[in-house]
């Protein structure tokens, strides 16, 4: 049962040992982020095996490796987003991107490569928010390099493969009014200063910006905001994928939602992709040392796997004798988030993790390595074939006509 008070129980506080929010992500001393707890604290639901065979049932299609390996873990309703598919009613999605660097990193495209998936799945369209205004209020960027990342961004989703006849991506310095802003007051009318600090943290230090930027990110989860895209279509769901770390500020919607006369948003959440050197949060574009960039070269690549912390044995002999720690081997993590082949992957999972295996570290740094030069390359050139038209084909205010076939 999701909490009804979700206002009082941050994981940020000062005596946690953990802190996630939309951020930062840290654990205690350089420890593990504990999902359970977050889970708990932020009343959300774990994906069990139940929810994904029915997915598998209702699309007719395997479920993306993402799903199949608990990369997404958690959510909020997705059982009643498959409850209104399965009866014949639609929805749409909506994930979003803050531009803070030019280029992304493979932390960066998870969501949007598990997005692609659930839109070829369902057949069903996508909004995807840029907030280059969140990215202006936190960071140090004027408002035109916040916009000129957003563009830059906004180049890299494209390259994942998104279908402009169901996608619409727009900014919320270009986009922000009408329909959009009458829900963004709303919102903010229902949302008290306390709860704001409750739920987010705010301080007396905090500039007014930061207080009103969660009913921006909010106002995508409800239809109306998008007269051109849902008119009439006020009572359609929206199921948004994206990391656990910006899951308060859908607490807040859903909380608000009833009150608009809206449904509430439902949530599929992963986990956070873990830095090269240890998973004690997530890949940071501020420290490129952390990361796996898509403009990373293939050179580049090898020299950061690598160096990457690792699970196995100095000398073979221990690795073959004691088998590696995969719960610390941040190559062997990388493999089994990327590797297609399930097959495969058990193979090194015994081969590797077990007493008695022949895979030394060696073997496993190699392979991961392959794959991911492979992946950075393969988006490297679509994304080279991304021209300012196709952005602003994908950035039109238009209708979608086939949007649900």
């Amino acid at each position: 049962m999701e909490q009804s008070l979700p206002y009082d129980n941050r994981i940020d506080s000062e005596s946690s040992d953990q802190v996630v929010n939309p951020w930062e992500v840290s654990a205690k001393d350089g420890g593990k982020i504990d999902y359970d707890k977050l889970i708990d604290k932020f009343g959300c639901k774990r994906l069990d095996e139940s929810l994904i065979d029915r997915v598998e049932r209702l699309t007719g299609r395997q479920p993306h490796k993402f799903l199949r390996r608990g990369v997404f873990f958690a959510h909020r309703d997705f059982n009643e987003i498959l409850d209104a598919y399965e009866s014949g009613e639609r929805f749409y999605l909506y994930t979003g991107r803050g531009p803070s660097s030019e280029a992304l990193h493979l932390g960066h495209l998870i969501p949007f490569m598990f997005t692609k998936y659930l839109q070829e799945a369902f057949k069903v369209p996508l909004v995807i928010q840029l907030t280059d205004d969140e990215k202006f209020m936190w960071k140090n960027l004027t408002v035109e390099e916040s916009e000129r990342l957003a563009r830059e961004n906004a180049r890299d989703i494209i390259a994942c493969g998104f279908d402009v006849t169901k996608t619409f991506i727009f900014s919320d310095f270009d986009h922000v009014g009408g329909a959009f802003y009458k829900n963004m007051v709303k919102v903010s009318k229902c949302v008290t200063l306390n709860k704001a600090k409750g739920i987010f943290g705010f301080s007396g230090e905090d500039h007014i910006g930061k207080l009103s930027f969660p009913a921006v990110q909010a106002a995508p989860s409800f239809p109306s905001s998008f007269p051109h895209l849902f008119p009439g279509m006020d009572k359609l769901r929206c199921l948004i994928p994206c990391a656990i770390d910006q899951d308060p500020y859908f607490r807040m919607t859903r909380d608000v939602a009833p009150r608009l006369g809206y449904s509430k948003p439902a949530l599929i959440e992963s986990s956070f992709f873990p830095a090269l050197q240890g998973e004690n949060g997530k890949m940071s574009a501020s420290d490129p040392n952390s990361a796996i960039y898509v403009t990373d070269t293939a050179k580049d690549i090898k020299n950061k796997i690598n160096k990457a912390k690792s699970g196995g044995h100095q000398f073979s002999e221990d690795q073959h004798n004691l088998g590696a720690d995969l719960e610390k081997d941040i190559p062997f993590k990388y493999l089994s988030v990327f590797l297609e082949n399930d097959s495969e992957l058990e193979l090194v999972r015994k081969q590797y993790g077990e007493k008695k295996g022949n895979m030394q570290t060696g073997d496993v740094k190699k392979r991961v390595t392959e794959i991911l030069t492979e992946i950075v390359e393969r988006h490297r050139r679509a994304r080279a074939a991304v021209t300012d038209e196709m952005v602003e084909a994908f950035m039109a205010v238009r209708p979608l006509p086939s949007m649900f076939e």
